[in-house]
């Protein structure tokens, strides 16, 4: 790699909740041009800040304050709507923005090693699973700027995001009635669940648990929808750095996000970084938990077709419910007792697909 990275754009993803710890997912652009999700808590972005402050005084204004051009990193109120859980997006929000701020101020500061270093990927961020018990809330949309009376950006809109059905699924509502999806169907992704079975919400206001590699992000404009698949299984992430040395291999940084194309039992995967193509040590690479939750590439079949996709696996019943917080319960449930039965799907009618493991060419 040629020269120091740093990162050129940070995005906030979701929250992360696992029992009473949250932490904050971001997606991290880099000069080199890989990217990689990250995890981080509410006082690892204050450690940060006060590191900031004392490496930069100039800019952080202890020496005269009309010199501060290091953002300050403001709280949410302690008692925002929706619990907790509220206080959590709000947080997220104020993050993304605390994260852009800093990027956007002086170049000591946004290329500084210490910038650099909090978001490159941890251990932790490199783990295939999220820890037992996490649960993944995605913030609403920004449609419109905050209400005055509320400066923290907390979300107050419920509205979803919306995806697209791939192909023709049935299974049943939350409440054991037919629920059918066609292919080209918008369906409000209302909760994403770690089991590949998310919740979704359909024009009739249904509401079912549905395997998420059958949706995809909606292109914008009404055309083909791009390579992007939600809820695929190729993603992966680099377990540490690798240079290439020779022409069909790819380097790589440290936790950068792949798409893994072809396998091998020879040790040697096919995968694409970004525009480029080539061979990675499969001992390198590990199953990205929650990008690959978030957002993943689709699956790529032979001369490049997209195969079918898979069905996860379904969780025993009541598990989902069991990680689903209070506030949920109350929204899609109202509170009503939750049935085992009602909850998953008791069968599928789409059939499930063969599975393929293309050889690589023996490397001469």
């Amino acid at each position: 790699m040629a020269g120091p990275r740093h990162p050129e754009s940070v995005s906030a993803l979701a929250l992360v909740q696992n029992k009473r710890l949250q932490t904050f997912a971001f997606s991290v652009c880099w000069s080199d041009g890989s990217d990689t999700v990250v995890r981080r808590s509410w006082e690892e972005f204050r450690r940060l800040q006060k590191d900031l402050e004392e490496a930069f005084p100039i800019e952080a204004g202890l020496l005269r304050r009309s010199d501060r051009v290091l953002p300050k990193l403001s709280d949410a109120p302690l008692l925002a709507r929706a619990g907790r859980t509220g206080r959590g997006l709000a947080r997220l929000r104020l993050l993304g923005a605390y994260a852009r701020a800093l990027l956007a101020s002086a170049d000591r500061v946004s290329r500084s090693p210490a910038l650099s270093g909090f978001f490159s990927p941890q251990p932790l961020d490199l783990e295939p699973a999220l820890p037992a018990g996490s649960l993944v809330i995605l913030p609403a949309p920004e449609a419109q700027a905050p209400h005055p009376e509320d400066p923290s950006g907390a979300a107050h809109s419920l509205e979803a995001p919306r995806l697209r059905c791939l192909q023709p699924f049935g299974t049943q509502d939350t409440r054991g009635r037919p629920f059918q999806a066609r292919a080209g169907e918008s369906l409000a992704v209302l909760l994403r669940h770690p089991s590949g079975w998310w919740l979704v919400e359909n024009e009739d206001q249904q509401t079912a648990w549905f395997p998420a590699p059958y949706l995809e992000e909606a292109p914008a404009g009404g055309g083909r929808a791009g390579a992007v698949r939600a809820g695929s299984g190729t993603q992966f992430c680099a377990s540490r750095a690798y240079e290439g040395s020779r022409a069909d291999e790819l380097s790589v940084p440290a936790g950068a996000r792949v798409c893994v194309l072809e396998t091998s039992d020879r040790g040697w995967w096919r995968c694409r970084h970004g525009p480029q193509t080539g061979l990675l040590p499969a001992v390198l690479l590990r199953p990205e938990g929650l990008g690959a939750l978030l957002s993943g590439p689709a699956v790529l079949g032979d001369a490049g077709r997209p195969a079918p996709p898979a069905v996860p696996a379904r969780p025993v019943p009541g598990a989902i419910q069991s990680r689903c917080c209070t506030l949920t319960r109350r929204a899609l449930w109202q509170d009503r007792p939750l049935r085992g039965s009602a909850s998953l799907p008791g069968a599928c009618s789409a059939p499930q697909p063969q599975a393929e493991d293309p050889v690589l060419g023996s490397r001469l």
